[in-house]
């Protein structure tokens, strides 16, 4: 697979570990570089843009391995707490300011994550 590949909505989203639409709105509020359209309109996302994103968040999210900033140790702890007190993803996140995909990898990193719903 070539880097310059286009990608769809669902293929990108999927490296992300997002839903389409939270994809899409990060592309129309510039967070991640704008979808190129095909002549039928369809967004197509670069696989260059969707790894780039997706390493700038992973940087933000876990800017020190192993623990060794004990205040980010401090955070991601209490994000997996209110996680498992039956917060959703979405609102850790929202609690942390940081974006949903990010949120949900450092939890799967830590702990067992429940189901999606509506999801089937």
């Amino acid at each position: 697979m070539d880097d310059d590949d286009l990608l769809t909505p669902r293929e990108a989203a999927r490296l992300l570990g997002v839903g389409v639409p939270t994809l899409g709105w990060w592309a129309r509020i510039g967070a991640l570089k704008s979808a190129v359209r095909t002549p039928g309109g369809h967004r197509r996302y670069r696989r260059t843009d969707v790894l780039a994103f997706r390493e700038a968040a992973d940087r933000d999210a876990s800017h020190s391995a192993g623990g060794a900033d004990p205040e980010r140790e401090r955070r991601e702890q209490d994000a997996v707490r209110l996680y498992e007190q039956g917060w959703s993803i979405r609102q850790v996140a929202a609690r942390f300011d940081c974006g949903y995909g990010a949120m949900r990898r450092i939890l799967m990193r830590r702990t067992t994550l429940r189901p999606r719903s509506g999801r089937g």
